[in-house]
């Protein structure tokens, strides 16, 4: 009677075991195969507009200042992020721009837009600035001199960031007024802006000037 159960519960074990759909396991392998050419194709096909890789910004941008500003209003005090940021390509163009928000990401955004529709051309003559300048915004106050090849950037706080975004290589330059980063900036985009080449109007040769010496002369003896 033993020998008997256990054929009976061994013929139940067997017939409980599912068996193996082999058009199951075909049509898997070909759903693969079918997905795996559409994936080649895919990457075969040339892509629209859509999938076209976006063009890489050629601008880099650095942080000059970051600050916490509040706002005093009839409910209470307003609080507020200000981001100033500097935007160059190393090429001769550079800009700043301020931007405020109620979030960092969304003040830089702003400011970051804001310099790109400020940005100046800088001339430069040898990886260098063509004179020497002196500028005065407000209480900041800086003073900018041409130097020779391998002498590098001779520059300190927010105006180093921004002549290295502009391209100078070689310069020499002092701060003589405020610490303030924003007024230091803007002074010297301002500096930057009345650069101007030899031979530009503005900025004469030293032949043009040595011949003004000389009518000067001429006339003084009259």
């Amino acid at each position: 009677m033993a020998e008997d159960t256990k054929t009976t519960e061994e013929a139940t074990v067997v017939n409980t075991v599912p068996a193996v759909d082999t058009n199951a396991g075909a049509a898997n392998v070909v759903a693969k195969s079918v997905y795996g050419e559409k994936r080649r194709n895919n990457a075969r096909r040339p892509m629209g507009r859509k999938g076209e890789s976006e063009k890489r910004d050629e601008f880099d941008q650095r942080i000059l200042d970051l600050a916490r500003v509040t706002r005093v209003m009839a409910g209470g005090k307003r609080m507020r992020f200000r981001a100033c940021v500097v935007v160059g390509d190393r090429k001769g163009k550079v800009g700043i721009g301020m931007g405020k928000g109620a979030d960092v990401t969304l003040a830089m955004n702003k400011a970051v837009n804001d310099a790109k529709k400020a940005l100046i051309d800088v001339p430069m003559i040898n990886e260098t600035i063509p004179h020497e300048v002196y500028e005065k915004f407000g209480a900041a106050k800086i003073l900018f001199k041409p130097a020779k090849k391998g002498r590098g950037v001779i520059a300190g706080g927010c105006v180093r960031i921004i002549l290295e975004m502009a391209g100078v290589k070689n310069i020499v330059s002092k701060i003589l007024g405020t610490n303030n980063k924003v007024s230091n900036a803007k002074c010297t985009i301002n500096a930057l802006k009345r650069l101007r080449k030899v031979g530009q109007e503005g900025q004469n040769s030293p032949k043009e000037k040595t011949e003004e010496k000389k009518a000067e002369k001429v006339k003084a003896e009259k």
